[in-house]
């Protein structure tokens, strides 16, 4: 089962986390929220698998550090 560990202000940000996530070894996946998809661009939330999401979060965490 997915689930969102972050919610991205835009898909530029978006891919850089899911990249960041992916070459950590945590498979992550994007889904648009809200108006994104008709808009063009917007929140994008990044979801990983739920035995992942602890892991994700911590990827993440210590990125927002740096």
């Amino acid at each position: 089962m997915w689930t969102v560990v972050y919610i991205a202000a835009n898909r530029a940000q978006a891919e850089l986390f899911k990249n960041l996530l992916c070459n950590e070894g945590v498979l992550a996946n994007l889904r648009p929220a809200g108006l994104a998809s008709a808009l063009g661009d917007g929140l994008y939330e990044i979801m990983v698998l739920e035995s992942e999401a602890n892991e994700a979060h911590e990827i993440l965490c210590q990125y927002a550090l740096k």
